[in-house]
């Protein structure tokens, strides 16, 4: 059952929340400390991972939160969005097409954050993309926003908005497009051709992916190509020996940093 209190302490908030930029960017850089993404979980989806994209709050509180599993995009934003609800803040559901290995995106539905309006503000809130990405909350803005090393920046291309980033060393390089309208969960239901041939690839190809940040930076292990992010510097390496990728898994879901 969904507790605010619970919740707070599973990612290590510690006083009195209130719905300001502070509170924003600590439970979200905490929030993605805390509890981990794990794609493992899709499996027995099938093609059918975005069926319950407006997530039982209560049975996946009890599962992630209490029960300490990983979880997807929608299940951990769905989680965060509640919270921020309980808190206070004034929330949306956005949705993304993620860029993939050959430089195109995905479907415009295959990946669900948030939109935060604070202060006269649009912030993009997102604790369930393993990144690399930004680990404390953006604002939708043109400006430039460093982040622990790396710098974050929001072009536009035609009616999207693309989040981009550039690490110490190496070009800006897209994360994710998306249109700043908030979405309904209807446009999850009905015939979606696109999001269900996508769907097909990601289950035929059955690469997990997992992730979790830690101070600096962030662990990302998509198959066996572990990267490491820390302080801006991104550290590529495949990890051929079992025992070793058991131990980043291990690190990844308990995390034992």
């Amino acid at each position: 059952m969904f507790d605010v209190d619970q919740y707070l302490k599973a990612i290590g908030f510690a006083g009195q929340p209130r719905p300001d930029a502070e509170t924003l960017r600590t439970l979200h850089k905490g929030h993605l400390m805390a509890i981990p993404y794990d794609s493992s979980w899709n499996a027995e989806r099938g093609i059918s991972i975005w069926r319950d994209v407006d997530i039982d709050v209560d049975a996946v509180f009890d599962d992630i939160v209490i029960g300490g599993r990983g979880g997807n995009c929608y299940e951990l934003n769905g989680l965060f969005r509640r919270l921020l609800d309980e808190i206070g803040f004034d929330t949306a559901v956005l949705s993304a097409g993620i860029r993939q290995v050959d430089g195109t995106f995905g479907p415009d539905l295959e990946h669900v954050f948030n939109r935060v309006e604070l202060d006269g503000r649009t912030w993009l809130a997102d604790v369930g993309f393993v990144g690399p990405s930004y680990l404390e909350p953006l604002v939708l803005s043109d400006d430039e926003q460093p982040q622990f090393g790396s710098r974050f920046r929001i072009a536009r291309q035609d009616d999207y908005r693309v989040v981009e980033r550039k690490p110490q060393t190496g070009d800006w390089q897209p994360v994710y497009r998306f249109r700043p309208q908030a979405r309904d969960f209807q446009e999850w239901s009905g015939d979606q051709r696109e999001l269900v041939e996508f769907a097909q690839q990601l289950v035929g190809a059955g690469t997990v992916i997992r992730g979790r940040a830690f101070d600096t930076g962030q662990m990302i292990l998509i198959g066996r190509r572990y990267l490491e992010v820390d302080n801006g510097h991104d550290a590529m390496r495949v990890l051929v020996e079992q025992d070793e990728l058991d131990r980043v898994v291990r690190t990844i879901l308990r995390a034992d940093r």
